[in-house]
């Protein structure tokens, strides 16, 4: 068997991540990103499940989630699966979309997964870019020229890929994300939200297609690669985040991301370090 490898570079010119996963076949579970993400299957099939529906993927697809598009993923054959992939922040695709359209909104991809050749020609050679460490001007040019076209071919207002949600999920949502660090109980989120616990976990996994529990663990998760990148140790992100042992954080992270919480928070560092080293040269 092919042996797996998982690679993770941030860019910071373009301000985005690219990773790159070999030979895994590791599913991951129902869960969300607050983040853009945009990948392309290299080889391997799997079975993909977005927003209630399931796509069968395979070399050449192109998958696109919005922030808070739940998703998960199995492999649907007997070999592995070998991804790239960007993950690219609410703040930075404001900048892109801006220097793209002129307007200064978050696009909405109206397709989970496509087969586009002509964005295959930008969104591979980006990748390569930007794995590489390029410092030419090409990169940022491939950058731009991917995201007129995926806006021109797939994108419409962001509110518009987002289910509504009513005010009493919008307050168990926040009620969460202000006690990350605590230990919280469903009747908290329900007193707060002004809901029984039958109609709130009916309601919010309607609304956001993960439970209230899994939607907790999502937003941990997303507040720990934050500490992690500015060097928080990973027992001090677990504390941090709310997470009960560091086992349980280390368990969720590698689900979720495909990394240990420490190899991640390495790449950073090691980044850092380079960094520090130019300075003195």
């Amino acid at each position: 068997m092919k042996k797996e490898t998982r690679t993770l570079v941030y860019d910071d010119e373009l301000r985005i991540e690219a990773y790159r996963f070999e030979g895994i076949v590791q599913p991951f579970p129902n869960h969300f990103h607050e983040y853009y993400v945009i990948g392309f299957v290299e080889k391997g099939e799997r079975c993909l499940s977005c927003k209630n529906q399931e796509y069968p993927l395979a070399k050449g697809n192109i998958i696109l989630f919005n922030p808070g598009d739940n998703h998960a993923c199995v492999q649907s054959d007997n070999g592995t699966l070998d991804y790239r992939g960007f993950n690219i922040t609410k703040e930075v695709m404001l900048d892109l979309t801006e220097e793209v359209t002129g307007r200064r909104e978050l696009p909405g991809f109206s397709k989970n997964v496509i087969l586009d050749e002509e964005v295959t020609c930008y969104l591979h050679p980006l990748h390569e870019l930007v794995m590489k460490g390029s410092s030419e001007f090409d990169k940022e040019e491939c950058l731009l020229l991917l995201m007129s076209l995926l806006i021109q071919r797939y994108g419409q207002p962001f509110e518009n890929c987002i289910p509504e949600c009513c005010a009493e999920i919008e307050k168990a949502c926040n009620f969460m994300e202000q006690n990350i660090g605590e230990r919280i109980y469903l009747d908290q989120i329900c007193r707060y939200a002004g809901l029984s616990k039958s109609t709130l976990l009916r309601a919010f996994t309607k609304s956001k297609g993960v439970t209230p529990y899994c939607y907790l663990e999502n937003v941990r998760i997303g507040k720990a690669k934050k500490l992690l990148e500015q060097g928080v140790s990973p027992i001090e992100a677990a504390m941090q985040t709310g997470f009960s042992d560091q086992s349980h954080f280390t368990n969720y992270f590698n689900r979720f991301i495909g990394l240990s919480p420490g190899l991640y928070r390495d790449i950073f560092l090691e980044k850092e370090s380079t960094k520090e080293k130019a300075s003195y040269e």
